[in-house]
């Protein structure tokens, strides 16, 4: 596959994962997270809102992959 159908699938996949990441991880936190004290909103929010890093990494070096 050539670079430029991987990047621009893996626009696509990005894009796609964060939003439904993003849907998830508000239910999540509405549902879960919110009336515990501060500190547990916190901690939850922080792991929520880094959660989507090591997908979006894992893309991102699959998008960069020298042609073949």
């Amino acid at each position: 596959m050539k670079l430029r159908q991987r990047k621009f699938i893996g626009i696509l996949a990005t894009i796609a994962f964060l939003t439904v990441y993003a849907l998830v991880a508000m239910a999540i936190g509405g549902i879960y997270v919110v009336g515990y004290g501060w500190a547990v909103e916190l901690l939850a929010f922080v792991l929520l809102g880094t959660g989507w890093v090591p997908i979006a990494m894992i893309l991102i070096r699959w998008m960069a992959k020298p042609d073949t």
